[in-house]
């Protein structure tokens, strides 16, 4: 098989869909690596790497798409790399389809198949490649916030840690999943008062046992939400429904009840983010005030620490892109329903419920797609 690795083009996203040992690895079982010139400078990979690992450099995104059989990306393919691909074409890259009507229209229009890192799942029914990515933006997010809330930037002025005689920032965390934990995790070691919103009694049972009391739990409801909301300096969205929209749990009439200049960090932008107010920013331009409130919205957080981000997310794909390349899309995901529940669109059709139900679109089972 022909496997394509484009350079990234979403403003400031320097990772790669492939590492050099990625390459390395399909190359040894007997596949043709393609990878657009620079495509990994900015996780410091030069094309010499990938030589050395027996892949070609292609000098234009636009052959690399008109070549390969399968186009291995981090981000979801941005309007123009949307159109370059074609029906029978595997896409394999992050989607995020359900806040994004425009994507997932482009790619039923273009006939290709598209296999989602985000709602690939595995037997214990977590999120495999969707996980590494979670732990660098949980422990990514109190340092942003942090930064945010640097009178500054437009926030409340107020340390992480305090100093004695003067008590830490207060942080509320919603969502105890892999960014939630990551995130409770540093937020406490950078010495603030922590609060993580659960609705799992189970879930908050194994925080409390596993960090012995380093940070706070509390019941998820409106109430509990509310108020710690109004008490925070911060608040980190973390909550993920995978493959769908995320939930809105602080509403703008919530903001009025916030400190001026408070920090609201929404990690669950790429799924539409969790707060009312929230819109995707970029590095670029990352912050922006609502009311009063500093929001923190960036939507690939992961690239701002690009080269721990493709180390760790080649870890994960590995396996399921060497499965994909040596049997063939159909066949893999027959191997493994795990790796199905990652087929959001096929040939014109949509197969994830999730995204068809966000979008009010019509869905194909994807077991039923496999067998066409």
């Amino acid at each position: 098989m022909k496997i394509g690795c484009p350079k990234e083009i979403k403003p400031q996203e320097f990772r790669v869909g492939m590492t050099p040992n990625a390459a390395r690895e399909a190359v040894a079982h007997g596949h043709e690596v393609l990878i657009e010139a620079n495509a990994g400078s900015g996780s410091g990979f030069p094309d010499t790497d990938y030589i050395d690992a027996g892949a070609t450099i292609i000098q234009t995104a636009e052959e690399v798409f008109a070549t390969a059989d399968m186009i291995v990306k981090v981000k979801e393919p941005q309007p123009v790399e949307r159109k370059m691909l074609r029906p029978e074409q595997l896409l394999f890259t992050y989607l995020h389809l359900a806040p994004d009507p425009e994507q997932t229209h482009d790619l039923l229009a273009s006939g290709c198949t598209a296999i989602a890192y985000e709602t690939v799942t595995d037997a214990s029914g977590g999120l495999p490649l969707l996980a590494p990515m979670s732990e660098v933006a949980g422990k990514l997010a109190p340092q942003v916030g942090a930064w945010t809330l640097q009178k500054a930037n437009g926030g409340r002025g107020v340390l992480m840690g305090g100093v004695p005689g003067v008590g830490p920032a207060r942080v509320a965390v919603i969502g105890g999943g892999v960014v939630g934990t990551h995130a409770a995790r540093v937020a406490a070691g950078m010495g603030a008062d922590v609060t993580v919103l659960d609705r799992s009694l189970s879930r908050m049972r194994y925080l409390d046992d596993a960090f012995s009391g380093l940070f706070k739990t509390s019941y998820a409801s409106a109430g509990n939400t509310a108020e710690l909301v109004a008490e925070a300096d911060m608040v980190i969205g973390a909550v993920l429904i995978p493959g769908a929209a995320a939930p809105k749990l602080v509403s703008r009439a919530q903001l009025s009840t916030m400190k001026p200049g408070a920090a609201i960090v929404d990690v669950a932008i790429d799924q539409g983010g969790c707060f009312e107010t929230s819109h995707a920013t970029t590095h670029q331009d990352p912050i922006y005030e609502v009311d009063g409130v500093m929001h923190y919205c960036v939507a690939n957080m992961p690239g701002a620490v690009a080269r721990t981000s493709t180390i760790a997310l080649g870890n994960a794909t590995m396996p399921y892109l060497l499965a994909l390349a040596d049997k063939g899309w159909r066949q893999a995901c027959l191997d493994d329903p795990h790796l199905m529940e990652g087929l959001n669109v096929h040939a014109g059709q949509l197969t994830y419920y999730a995204v068809g139900k966000a979008l009010g679109l019509d869905v194909l089972a994807a077991h039923l797609a496999v067998k066409q």
